[in-house]
């Protein structure tokens, strides 16, 4: 089977410093993986090396088997911690923005997914919540039939009732066919969701593991493990 994802000894720096050092891992078609690590530690560099916004210096990356290139982030959908919209739009102005940018967006998924959500067409981005406005930003992330989807910290900063609906809609509205991978310090709200971690400390990668393992053979939640590897 061909990874959905597959990064070979991938290395990145900014100026003086590493943010990435040698990173090989494989993510496979089905899955929902968390991409866990303190703030700092190279989860959003890791996220935009994928996506292709950024090349990496060292080693080599494919998605379902392309490298990176034109190709290749046409079955990318990336969801950045920080929103794509603008503050004038309302909600269908964001929705007929991805509608005209991506040839993949569904508008029928979108629609279904905006009224899960809570959110109207007619309300404007400006007046939403940080929580609602995360809702939205899934919303479009999730309406592409994409292949790789990554999440850049999704539940960052919003409220518990707004964390849970957004889990929820992860769950109920992702694609199977494809891998979603969202990176996350907040391990206790999301550990539920995940099929497998990895775990990413000062730009190396620690581990890649399934969580029915992690808790059988070592006999510890994610949140244990999580905390075990960041208190050192």
């Amino acid at each position: 089977m061909v990874p959905v994802l597959e990064i070979t000894s991938a290395g990145k720096r900014f100026g003086s410093k590493t943010a990435l050092s040698d990173v090989t891992l494989k993510a496979q078609p089905g899955r929902i993986i968390g991409l866990l690590g303190s703030n700092g530690s190279g989860k959003t560099t890791l996220m935009k090396l994928a996506a292709g916004l950024v090349p990496p210096d060292t080693g080599e990356i494919r998605i379902c088997g392309e490298p990176i290139g034109t190709q290749s982030k046409g079955l990318t959908s990336f969801m950045p911690d920080k929103p794509l919209t603008e503050p004038w739009m309302r909600v269908r102005d964001a929705a007929a923005f991805y509608a005209d940018f991506y040839a993949d967006f569904d508008k029928a998924k979108a629609k279904e997914m905006l009224s899960f959500m809570g959110l109207k067409d007619n309300d404007k981005i400006t007046s939403l919540s940080k929580g609602m406005n995360e809702r939205l930003q899934l919303t479009l992330a999730l309406s592409r039939n994409a292949k790789l989807y990554l999440l850049d910290e999704p539940i960052g900063g919003v409220d518990p009732v707004a964390r849970e609906k957004i889990l929820d809609a992860i769950l109920n509205y992702y694609n199977e066919d494809s891998c979603l991978i969202i990176s996350t310090h907040l391990v206790t709200d999301i550990e539920r969701i995940f099929d497998e971690v990895i775990l990413i400390k000062d730009g190396r990668l620690i581990l890649q593991e399934e969580v029915d393992q992690i808790r059988m053979a070592r006999g510890k939640s994610i949140v244990d493990l999580f905390k075990e590897v960041y208190a050192e």
